[in-house]
């Protein structure tokens, strides 16, 4: 035995192919840039409307609580949806997500008994069975 084979794989200096290779943060998809901008625009909608009524509500009205119940019922429901849309919008990339995942969890789980097969395949038969028994 050679004194490089007892001392071990040393790993090789990362070569600059695997540099360029290095991963970068993948820009946002078109659908994610949609979620954003319909996002952006039902906020500043919900916030106009809002200074409407709050307008609406002052020039009609002359008691605070008057003016309290009309903007407070419109902030309710205008909440209401806009909790709605984005609760939506955090579940839906949460499934793409997960997807993703299995995706790449089942591909994992294939190369890993295609590799098996290839190692049981090497092994003389009496072997072989004796380790798929453990299996």
């Amino acid at each position: 035995m050679t004194q490089a084979s007892l001392a071990g794989a040393v790993p090789a200096p990362a070569r600059k192919a695997d540099q360029e290779r290095a991963p970068v943060q993948k820009p946002a998809s078109s659908v994610d840039m949609a979620r954003i901008r319909y996002g952006a625009g039902l906020i500043v909608a919900a916030f106009a409307l809002l200074g409407i009524v709050f307008g609406v509500a002052v020039s009609d009205f002359s008691t605070a609580s008057d003016v309290t119940a009309v903007v407070g019922s419109v902030t309710t429901v205008v909440g209401t949806i806009i909790g709605a849309f984005f609760g939506v919008q955090a579940g839906a990339a949460g499934k793409e997500a997960a997807e993703a995942s299995r995706t790449k969890a089942e591909a994992g789980r294939a190369q890993a008994e295609n590799a098996a097969r290839v190692a049981l395949a090497h092994l003389d038969p009496a072997a072989a069975t004796e380790v798929m028994k453990l299996l």
